[in-house]
């Protein structure tokens, strides 16, 4: 089985573990929240059903960027993954919104203080949504999948919410039990501050994607075995120009090397496949474009 077979299987794996994950994790935040009276719980639970969107959305983008080149995609779909990862950015903030503006019409309505029920929920989620990122995490950083390394970030910012909404809880219940008022708000105010965590995690996460979408180079240090790999090819006399374009999980290179102007054409096309065979072993490399050059001695 070829290396991108295993790594859309895995990938995909991933995903499905994120979907039904998610939705049993709202389900049951949901009927607790509901039962237990903790819109902290009941906002949880809308971010973990945004959480299984994100997660099909990742699958649809890494399905898109499995696809081979074709005459509209000549360089490959890669970026159908960045493009994933922007939308799950996008959805993070919509949700981030609307759980704030729940939070805030709670405190012009009559306190409910919420009760013990919802302290285990919050704790079984941060149990599982810990586990889920370690995995995906791990995962998207081995097989250099942003989409997956984005839906890993989503479970982490749902462990961050649901912390919030355990202290939230928490002093709302020992509120309501000593009879502290401003306790007793507790449980709306980490909803809010579950909805600045999300925005600020869709902020930095979008920021990402998008500058990854927009043809990023990798940066000289990063290519320095590439470009020595091509340089070392026989006639190759300098590496004019080295760029690695990244295309989602993978990067196209156009290199611009220069030869003896004395050989023929068809000496200077060998010479040019050599170093994209050469270049070509590197796993990250997808595709090599190579332009030839005659090699002119820079007079000191």
């Amino acid at each position: 089985m070829e290396e991108s077979d295993i790594r859309y299987r895995k990938v995909r794996f991933a995903a499905w573990i994120g979907i039904i994950g998610n939705i049993v994790l709202a389900i049951i935040k949901a009927i607790i929240g509901i039962m237990a009276n903790s819109r902290a719980l009941i906002a949880d639970a809308v971010h973990s059903a945004s959480d299984v969107v994100g997660s099909v959305v990742v699958l649809v983008g890494v399905r898109a960027a499995k696809m081979p080149p074709d005459e509209d995609h000549p360089y490959g779909h890669g970026k159908a993954e960045s493009v994933a990862a922007i939308i799950v950015a996008v959805l993070l903030v919509i949700v981030g919104f609307e759980i704030a503006l729940n939070a805030f019409q709670s405190f012009f309505e009559p306190v409910v203080v919420p009760k013990m029920l919802a302290i285990y929920a919050v704790l079984f989620s941060i149990l599982v949504k810990e586990l889920m990122f370690r995995y995906k995490y791990n995962l998207g950083k081995k097989y250099k999948s942003e989409a997956l390394m984005v839906d890993a970030w989503h479970h982490r910012s749902d462990v961050y919410s649901s912390i919030a909404a355990l202290i939230g809880i928490g002093a709302a219940i020992l509120g309501g039990y000593l009879n502290i008022p401003f306790l007793v708000y507790g449980d709306a105010l980490a909803s809010a501050f579950v909805a600045v965590l999300i925005a600020k995690m869709a902020w930095t996460l979008g920021k990402q994607s998008i500058h990854n979408a927009l043809d990023h180079v990798l940066h000289e240090e990063d290519t320095v075995e590439m470009k020595n790999a091509a340089a070392n090819v026989e006639g190759v006399l300098n590496v004019d120009e080295f760029l690695a374009r990244e295309h989602g999980h993978y990067v196209i290179v156009d290199i611009k090397i220069a030869v003896n102007p004395e050989i023929t054409v068809r000496e200077g096309h060998a010479i040019g496949k050599n170093v994209k065979v050469r270049l070509l072993e590197d796993k990250l490399v997808q595709d090599v474009l190579v332009h030839i050059n005659p090699y002119e001695k820079v007079s000191e």
